[in-house]
């Protein structure tokens, strides 16, 4: 059975950048590398609740997606030191970011 929960403070934080399409295995290699020093930081704040890494070769897109306690919580991620590194990496290789995004949850499907 499916509920529909309403929440009332969880932020989905969306970070998202674009690269030229012959970046692809590049971009994928740097994102499961990543995962090492990461991974480790992310599970060390306080309110993370799920994070994701995705690609999406059509649109020659990266996606971080996170879901956070608070807006204060996902605010985190602004200057987390490993975060910040592997940003400045993917910019060599060509990543264009946009700025990221908090968006304030209005329900969700668990």
């Amino acid at each position: 059975m499916v509920s529909l929960l309403y929440m009332v403070e969880a932020v989905v934080r969306v970070a998202q950048g674009f690269f030229d399409d012959q970046m692809i295995d590049r971009v994928i290699a740097g994102l499961e590398e990543s995962r090492g020093t990461l991974e480790p930081a992310l599970k060390a704040l306080h309110g993370i609740l799920h994070f994701y890494a995705a690609v999406d070769r059509k649109s020659n897109s990266m996606v971080n997606i996170s879901v956070w306690s608070s807006l204060e919580d996902a605010k985190q991620m602004d200057k987390l030191p490993e975060m910040l590194a592997l940003r400045k990496v993917f910019e060599a290789l060509g990543v264009r970011f946009e700025p990221n995004r908090n968006y304030s949850t209005l329900w969700n499907l668990s």
